[in-house]
């Protein structure tokens, strides 16, 4: 079944030998940015260094328009074949974002049902919120997913996300 993988760094060497990702997103401030671990192809790889802060003026590395712009083709490049392994620190903030983009990119304006079933899959998910403003814009969805992602609030607070799995469909998640 064709799926986004989100976990904290601790995890993805185990999420790469159960899942065998086909392609891989890292979302780390760049001083804690990784070289492409073993089982992945450097070119299906996406490093964005960038700090998880929610307002743009809060950090040295915020996330930028660019930064969601490529997330977004880098989703458009997956073929959806092998997983999509997403991870940054602790798999809450960045991480959450970055597959909630590519889902509501890939499955269209379910903006609310994928928060849902975001939610549903994952109590600590926190999608960082100028992540998702930026997405907004970018695919003109006009406050939608800004909104649904307000919709379930802050989430269950943990030092560390856990591996979760997310349907690449809108009636599975």
């Amino acid at each position: 079944m064709p799926m986004i993988l989100v976990t904290p760094l601790s995890y993805i060497d185990q999420a790469i030998t159960r899942y065998r990702p086909s392609h891989m997103m890292t979302l780390l401030s760049p001083e804690h940015m990784i070289e492409t671990p073993n089982g992945i192809d450097a070119a299906q790889h996406l490093r964005l260094g960038l700090n998880d802060v929610s307002v743009a003026s809060a950090g040295e590395d915020p996330p930028n328009a660019d930064h969601v712009e490529q997330i977004i083709a880098f989703g458009r490049k997956w073929d959806a074949k092998a997983p999509l392994l997403v991870h940054c620190w602790a798999g809450v903030s960045r991480s959450t974002a970055a597959a909630y983009i590519v889902l509501c990119d890939k499955l269209g304006a379910s903006e609310y049902k994928i928060a849902a079933g975001l939610r549903a899959r994952a109590p600590h998910a926190y999608p960082n919120p100028l992540m998702v403003a930026h997405a907004d814009k970018l695919l003109k969805r006009d406050g939608r997913m800004i909104a649904a992602a307000e919709s379930i609030g802050r989430g269950k607070i943990v030092a560390e996300g856990e591996c979760v799995e997310l349907p690449l469909s809108a009636d599975e998640l």
